[in-house]
């Protein structure tokens, strides 16, 4: 297996574990609702737009309401199963190529909202695939950044992904840069540069 589903597996056990009414870092969610969004989007092809255009977002919700309310074995279920295989991401390397950051980032989600969370022990695949999305994602995610930033790994590799004045470096493992680039302060980072410009990166970030 590829990253992607070994992260969907690892989350729907931890589904499993913490139940259906368990915090998560997605504001206003708990498990039941992180759960029905991952099933909606593999599932509904009609819903899924929904969840990146604020226009189509109240019926996506409708929609993502009426599998919260399904019975929790069988919504974990779905989410552990994936989707049909007529679904193009049902295919291994689109897989890969589609779900890594999302269910990487939504394990995270998880996991970190429990009281305790410590980061998990590296991987090299997954900290491989954690830094190829961080790198990738920033670049749009971090468009609206007022000040330049690069991501540096603690073992010392570099990406600038804007350019803009008073230039800020992140500095951390690979998952836990992911999981800024996302919008996630549940992180272990540092930060280099002017303290002003560093606070208005923080600001634009927790806004994602």
């Amino acid at each position: 297996m590829g990253v992607a589903a070994d992260e969907r597996q690892a989350l729907s056990s931890l589904f499993e574990e913490l139940g259906p009414d368990a915090p998560t870092l997605c504001e206003g969610w708990t498990t039941r609702d992180l759960a029905a969004h991952l099933v909606v989007r593999e599932h509904r092809a009609d819903a899924a737009p929904g969840i990146l255009v604020p226009a189509l977002a109240g019926y996506t919700k409708k929609v993502q309401d009426r599998y919260a309310a399904k019975p929790w074995v069988s919504l974990v279920e779905q989410v552990r199963n994936g989707p049909a295989k007529f679904w193009p991401t049902a295919l291994g390397p689109l897989d890969e190529l589609t779900n890594t950051a999302e269910f990487l980032v939504h394990h995270e989600d998880v996991r970190r909202a429990q009281d305790g969370w410590a980061p998990r022990p590296a991987d090299p695949a997954r900290d491989a695939a954690a830094w190829r999305s961080a790198k990738q994602s920033a670049k749009l995610n971090l468009r609206k950044s007022p000040v330049g930033v690069t991501l540096r790994t603690k073992d010392g590799r570099e990406a600038a992904v804007k350019t803009g004045p008073d230039p800020v470096t992140i500095v951390g493992e690979q998952v836990d840069l992911l999981l800024f680039v996302f919008g996630r302060d549940a992180v272990h980072l540092g930060f280099e540069g002017d303290a002003a410009a560093v606070g208005r990166l923080q600001a634009v970030n927790r806004g994602l």
